[in-house]
């Protein structure tokens, strides 16, 4: 029995035993209560040996593996995207971008043999948008800004006075397009870069939109993707003999470069084969393919590159579907019939799973997993249930991976159905079959955050190690001895929970004019294609259309916690607060340019505060957390002092000196209680919100 035909139909089984891991885990620690970093609950449980045992976390993983946590947020990373060891020590440097602030950047040394809270030293600062972390054929350390790429000795005793540039002036986060438009943030400025055995270097060239669509009828190319400078594109540099490229300074010519391979909307996941450019070794590219709606669609792909060829963005997607946005381009010229019947296009060499966005891809080669021996892993960062997750894929001897013929299936965590074949529009078909190295990494309350892998590295030793963006980690990979244990459960917001709340916004007359409000101004506006569509579909009435929007909200991890406007995604991702992206992309620009946007702001506020029927009250200042209850007295998790919570009952008739509220905002349960209405605390514990 192959391992997702068995993933799929012991599921319950498995989620049940799954429920007694996360108590029997916790219970291990004996009276002491588990430490929580990053949303991980760590026991006394580590993997790893001597000083690099790290504390274990729970993510399901392939047996013979473990993840250890080297640092979280408490070691004040910010927005980790890589990771790289310095030759020879055991040193590593990490990437950090700190958020989108245009020069939060900063390059890191992470010692994982000092203290916690120590490993981490500042090597350069005000950094724009780092990323891309390389050793080079020279065995010095490359990295890359949005415009530049350059090297520089992490060691030295001012690493920045070490700073050699040598590529620059690339199309960044600041470009003019081809008509004259001038972007101050172009979608996709990140530079992830390879080089190849001789010295020649290949970097990503990011698409400046998600699909290039302008105003109907679309009659040219994308005009940013053509020309000899195009976007959506892999760039090659060629150094001079020798094979290393010169410092370059102030009154130097740029390097030149040629447009290796078109049509690649955003190559963060590139590997190139050791053998590569010798005939017939791979070139892989994993592409974040366009935002279309369906969570199903379209597919990320596996693409085999070859110089001179287009893959297809913006006018294909999936293996040989046209984009019917681009329908006369197709019909003539350069690109006539390019999806299906064109020498330029090159397909997919496979599919992966839609939405996965895969930002990270190497071939194994270490010690330490001899039965990774040069396997090709894929992260992918994906926020949907098809991602969160690390890819092991069997290869040839050239090294592209192996495809089978359909149908060939995927994993689709927290979902009725958890697996789900690889798919176009002609129907099922083949692709490369996998397995899965890290397969659960949905969000488990009080046992773990949804994982967000982004950068990935083989230590000297043969360990893999990850960063991941989200919860700030830097996650170690190594040898588990005996059986792994039984995967977690999914623990999303109940289909229950979300009625219930829709019940109480659809009962208030101000809060149903705030949803109408939020759907017409805010989600049809300037939302609608970004996040599936709201589940949003033809022929329903003003009504369902509300009820639709807000059940798709109140499904996503994380967006809204009722009572707490300020807890949620939805308020930081809208207002531009924190790390992640300001949504919709322009947002910064919609007070100033549109009346009443900030007003629309505010009625999200409100609508989040006032969902839930009760009095909003605050968690007293005193002890660092506040521990709360279920009707049956069990321990549920602690909540933060000055925290907000809705009180339904201020003299719970069922609990003398206690008060009842609305379920608090996921992360401070600790995986003890089940799905419920409200929690008990004491009294003495809450204060009127001022």
């Amino acid at each position: 029995m192959n391992h997702l035909t068995f993933w799929r139909e012991s599921r319950s089984l498995r989620a049940c035993a799954g429920a007694l891991v996360v108590l029997l885990t916790l219970a291990s620690v004996g009276s002491s209560e588990p430490v929580r970093k990053s949303g991980y609950a760590l026991g006394l449980e580590t993997c790893g040996s001597g000083d690099l045992a790290f504390p274990k976390i729970q993510i399901d993983m392939k047996a013979g593996f473990c993840a250890g946590l080297v640092a979280s947020e408490e070691d004040h990373l910010k927005f980790p995207r890589s990771i790289i060891q310095v030759p020879g020590r055991d040193l590593f440097v990490v990437a950090d971008m700190g958020g989108w602030g245009h020069t939060d950047g900063r390059l890191l040394l992470l010692d994982p043999h000092a203290p916690e809270g120590q490993r981490f030293k500042e090597l350069l600062t005000g950094v724009e948008y780092p990323f891309g972390l390389v050793i080079g054929p020279d065995k010095k350390l490359y990295a890359s800004t949005a415009e530049t790429i350059f090297r520089f000795d992490p060691l030295a005793d001012n690493p920045r006075s070490s700073v050699e540039t040598i590529i620059r002036h690339m199309p960044g986060r600041r470009i003019t397009l081809p008509d004259g438009t001038r972007l101050d943030e172009s979608a996709h400025p990140l530079k992830q870069f390879v080089f190849d055995k001789s010295g020649r270097l290949f970097v990503n060239i990011g698409a400046h939109s998600d699909d290039c669509i302008t105003q109907a009828p679309i009659t040219r190319p994308c005009a940013a993707a053509e020309g000899a400078s195009a976007m959506a594109a892999i760039w090659l540099f060629t150094p001079p003999s020798g094979g290393v490229f010169p410092a370059l300074k102030s009154n130097d010519p740029d390097q030149p470069h040629t447009v290796y391979a078109r049509g690649l909307r955003n190559s963060m996941a590139l590997a190139l084969h050791p053998n590569f450019p010798d005939d017939g070794y791979a070139f892989l590219q994993g592409e974040n393919g366009r935002d279309l709606p369906d969570i199903f669609k379209p597919n990320e792909e596996i693409n085999a590159i070859e110089q001179g060829r287009h893959y297809g963005w913006p006018y294909c997607f999936d293996l040989s579907t046209p984009s019917p946005e681009f329908r006369s381009v197709l019909q003539a010229g350069t690109y006539k019939s390019l999806c299906t019947a064109n020498a330029l296009y090159r397909p997919p060499f496979s599919l992966l799973p839609p939405h996965g966005a895969p930002l990270a891809m190497l071939y194994y080669h270490g010690a330490k997993f001899p039965e990774l021996e040069g396997k090709l892993l894929i992260g992918l960062h994906g926020y949907r249930p098809t991602g969160s997750r690390v890819l092991v894929y069997d290869v040839d001897d050239h090294g592209f991976p192996k495809p089978s013929p359909a149908p060939v299936r995927y994993h689709v965590s927290c979902a009725a159905d958890p697996t789900r074949s690889f798919q176009t529009d002609a129907g099922e078909v083949a692709a490369a079959p996998f397995e899965e190295l890290i397969a659960g990494w949905h969000r488990v309350n009080g046992a773990r955050p949804q994982g967000a892998p982004v950068g990935m590295t083989v230590a000297e030793d043969g360990a893999i190690w990850l960063v991941e963006d989200k919860n700030q980690t830097v996650i170690r990979i190594d040898r588990a001895a005996g059986d792994p244990p039984p995967p977690l459960p999914c623990d999303t917001r109940s289909q229950a929970l979300i009625d219930q709340l829709v019940a109480f916004v659809t009962k208030d007359a101000q809060n149903r004019i705030r949803l109408a409000t939020l759907r017409k101004g805010l989600v049809e506006k300037h939302c609608l294609g970004c996040h599936s569509d709201f589940g949003l579909k033809p022929g329903q009435s003003d009504a369902d259309k509300d009820s639709t929007v807000l059940r798709f909200v109140l499904s996503q991890d994380g967006w809204i916690y009722p009572g707490d406007p300020n807890s949620g995604k939805l308020r930081t991702r809208l207002r531009g607060i924190g790390a992640e992206k300001l949504m919709p992309p322009g947002g910064e620009n919609l007070p100033k340019t549109e009346s009443g946007y900030t007003g629309l702001l505010n009625t999200a506020d409100l609508l989040v505060a006032k969902m839930v029927s009760g009095t909003r009250m605050l968690i007293k200042l005193g002890l660092p957390q506040r521990k709360f209850f279920s009707k049956a007295n069990k321990e549920c998790g602690e909540i933060p002092a000055a925290k907000v919570v809705v009180v339904t009952q201020r003299n719970a008739v069922d609990k003398p000196g206690f008060s009842r509220f609305f379920r608090p905002a996921d992360p401070y349960l600790n995986g003890e209680c089940s799905d419920d209405d409200g929690y008990y605390i004491r009294q003495e514990f809450l204060v009127p919100v001022q």
